[in-house]
């Protein structure tokens, strides 16, 4: 614990001395350097999201096109259980999901704690051109949803509800780092054990056309067993998605709280517009993190995915096993390790 404490204040001192040259970079050591048309996202199953985007993007389609279609596919696969009808319910066996999609222009749209829609990346973009607001929530957002002609639903899975009966004989809420990485592979693997690790994440994907434009989607079932009415990062803009076309965009990943305390993707956008690159800006947004969660950073886990307007990418979190999903001409379905800044 003390060689740990010793080497968090190291790393907080070489922070705020500017040395941002530690650790190598991940993107960098892949040869993630500027390119586009280009499209990121957090974790494995965003290796399928970003085919879909790239189907869109590839043929001269608009990226908020792409993003929207990325961000359907998780939220459509009976198989993930941190994002969309697969998801795991709260506490009191509800599915409520969130999600937001922002372009670079600023356009914006939100909903959160939706219920009985399957795809509320699709809500949240109704919102932003339908809508003088950036945000909906609960009974309102399904309100708005079903006015909008999209479908109610049952969506609770046979799965999820199992995992939840088995939850409830204990009831205990231990959200575990990296849950969705052990869980939900590239080879499709089963959905693990409920009640500990396995219980939740998000998906945020990011991407860039040929001309530099930009825009970003973020979905997410957010926490498993969490107290009804819980909002994370996902559909807070600046905090789970940050999107600026002069500049690049923003998506996070892990615990949602710590994310929004710091505006944590408009962070990493700001830092970028200064001039930090963007691996450079997700390793300062993380380690803000750890400097004032001290205590407690050895057990949470949150990460930063960004793309600058040229392509260029950056991706840091707490703890090791972050992976992210990179799509491009030459390759559409890479997938890589962030660098760990513990």
């Amino acid at each position: 614990m003390t060689d740990r404490r010793r080497f968090l204040a190291a790393s907080v001192a070489a922070l705020a001395s500017g040395a941002m040259s530690g650790n190598a970079s991940a993107a960098s050591a892949a040869g993630l350097g500027k390119k586009r048309p280009r499209i990121v996202s957090t974790w494995d199953f965003g290796v399928a999201a970003n085919q879909a985007a790239w189907q869109i993007l590839a043929k001269g389609g608009s990226v908020l096109d792409a993003v929207e279609a990325g961000a359907r596919v998780p939220e459509a696969d009976p198989k993930n259980h941190s994002v969309g009808r697969a998801g795991y319910p709260d506490r009191d066996g509800r599915l409520t999901l969130d999600a937001s999609i922002m372009d670079g222009n600023g356009d914006c749209g939100a909903v959160a704690a939706l219920e009985h829609i399957a795809h509320p990346i699709s809500v949240a973009r109704r919102v932003m051109e339908k809508t003088p607001h950036v945000l909906l929530v609960g009974d309102g957002a399904l309100q708005f949803a079903v006015e909008q002609g999209f479908p109610k639903e049952e969506l609770l899975a046979p799965e999820s509800e199992q995992a939840w009966h088995e939850w409830l004989k204990k009831s205990e809420y231990k959200p575990s780092a990296n849950s969705e990485n052990k869980t939900y592979g590239t080879q499709a693997q089963p959905a693990g054990k409920p009640g500990g690790a396995n219980n939740h994440d998000t998906l945020g994907l990011l991407a860039v056309d040929a001309q530099g434009r930009l825009a970003g989607a973020c979905t997410t079932s957010g926490m498993a067993w969490k107290l009804h009415g819980r909002v994370g990062d996902s559909p807070i803009i600046g905090a789970g998605l940050y999107v600026d076309n002069e500049v690049g965009a923003a998506t996070s990943t892990g615990v949602g709280e710590e994310v929004i305390r710091t505006a944590g993707s408009f962070l990493v956008v700001e830092l970028m517009r200064q001039g930090h690159s963007p691996q450079e800006a997700c390793r300062y947004a993380v380690q803000r993190i750890v400097r004032k969660r001290m205590k407690t950073a050895k057990d949470l886990q949150v990460g930063f995915l960004a793309l600058s307007r040229s392509g260029e990418i950056g991706a840091y979190a707490i703890q090791k096993g972050f992976s992210y999903a990179v799509c491009d001409a030459r390759k559409q379905d890479a997938l890589y390790q962030s660098a760990s800044s513990l």
